[in-house]
């Protein structure tokens, strides 16, 4: 029996050290959008996951989260008006005279008492309806611009950096495609290899408060399951460069097998990978059965699908999920990532290791096409999404909305076994380490 009784702190002893500070309301969080440009930007971010800012936005009520500078000419127009929209972010100018400048606000979460869902979306999806004609601010990847910052580009020498940083790792179904038409980019670019970095979250795949938000939820979930395949797509099929996954946060589901159609998959110290569907009661994409078991074996695969529990950087790394795990700070993490990278780039066989890559390519494409996989595993989605076998949409809404689930976890229900195929190749020289 455990001995131990809490005591509540006594801040009269000499021995507790500091003084109880009270909970932050939002009365301590509030700003005006005519304050200066940096606080309104620290106010933000120090709300943001959770609570929020509470502030007017395009004459509604909202909180507002997903913060970052933008360009310090944005026109004429007064602060808390807003100057354009990229990418589902709306560009908010703020501040005046010397502290004048503009923010981009990713993410809007809009009170049901104002038209709104009650959970964070996209701005411009949760503003859609009283947002003023502005423009919408298009650049080209790879160019230097002051937009949203969602996917960028960047070419050094032999190795091309691919950076994509969605709020939460949740990725929607026009971000899906705008990573994907980032991926071919990359691909045609004269690099040896191709680095893939995420951001604080690497990905946890399908962006399910959009498709929670959506006018036809299932509908919606299959555009965006369809979306992420076709990036995933993209990775697997990249035969003329090494791609490495640089996961230097947590990542889950679609998430994982993103980062698993890599060739390499570096591992930040800490990071945690939830290689599992099943407790939103999905089956699961992104060629899941295809790339899990030619790492882990399909025993393995169905194990971690279905026992739908984290693991840990380093257990990852001894089961076969990832090459290498790198320091947990992240410069000395970044730093491992371009050493790892230019010393496969140099080897003296990095050519003939490419070309056995498209060999072994061609071999499992032989044996099964990915067609085949990305179908089965499809087949099984439409059954969870349109006939909601497993409970995906009360899962999903009590995920959006923070509700206790009306449905049981597929793990604690006895949802059906994953069904995983025979490695397509042997672990062994089945990534370029």
């Amino acid at each position: 029996m455990p001995t131990f009784v809490p005591e509540p702190l006594d801040y009269a002893r000499w021995d507790v050290i500091g003084r109880l500070r009270p909970a932050m309301r939002q009365a301590d969080r509030t700003f005006c959008w005519s304050d200066d440009v940096e606080h309104v930007l620290r106010r933000i971010r120090a709300a943001d996951g959770s609570p929020g800012v509470r502030v007017e936005l395009a004459g509604v009520p909202v909180y507002v989260y997903d913060a970052h500078p933008g360009p310090a000419a944005a026109g004429f127009g007064p602060p808390g008006s807003i100057a354009a929209t990229q990418h589902g972010a709306v560009l908010v100018r703020t501040g005046t005279g010397a502290g004048a400048g503009t923010l981009w606000i990713g993410h809007v979460r809009r009170p049901v008492d104002f038209g709104g869902t009650g959970f964070k979306l996209p701005a411009t999806m949760a503003l859609s309806d009283v947002l003023p004609d502005v423009p919408n601010l298009i650049a080209p990847l790879g160019s230097p611009q002051d937009g949203y910052p969602e996917i960028s580009y960047r070419g050094d020498g032999d190795i091309g950096w691919l950076t994509f940083d969605f709020y939460n790792g949740a990725m929607s179904t026009r971000q899906c495609r705008r990573l994907a038409a980032a991926l071919r980019y990359a691909i045609a670019q004269p690099t040896r290899a191709l680095v893939l970095r995420g951001g604080e979250v690497f990905s946890n795949g399908i962006h399910l408060n959009v498709i929670e938000a959506s006018a036809q939820p299932a509908a919606e979930a299959w555009r965006n399951i369809n979306a992420i395949d076709d990036a995933c797509r993209e990775i697997l099929t990249c035969t003329d460069q090494l791609v490495v996954a640089a996961v230097a946060g947590n990542a889950g589901a679609g998430g994982v097998m993103l980062a698993m159609a890599a060739d390499t998959v570096l591992l930040r110290d800490g990071a945690v990978l939830n290689p599992h569907y099943r407790t939103m009661g999905l089956y699961g994409s992104e060629y899941w059965t295809y790339v899990l078991p030619r790492r882990v074996g399909p025993v393995r695969a169905e194990s971690l699908t279905a026992g739908c529990l984290p693991l840990g950087a380093r257990e990852a790394a001894r089961i076969g999920l990832a090459e290498e795990v790198l320091p947990r700070p992240r410069v000395e993490f970044e730093a491992g990532v371009a050493e790892h990278v230019r010393r496969q780039v140099s080897r003296p066989d990095h050519d003939r290791r490419l070309a056995a890559k498209r060999d072994r390519r061609e071999a499992d494409e032989r044996r099964k096409p990915l067609d085949a996989y990305r179908a089965e595993e499809l087949a099984e989605m439409s059954r969870d999404l349109f006939a909601d076998r497993a409970g995906f949409a009360a899962l999903r809404r009590a995920f959006v909305t923070r509700a206790r689930p009306t449905a049981t976890p597929g793990r604690i229900a006895g949802h059906r076994p994953a069904t995983c195929p025979a490695p397509a190749a042997p672990l062994t020289g089945s990534a370029i380490g």
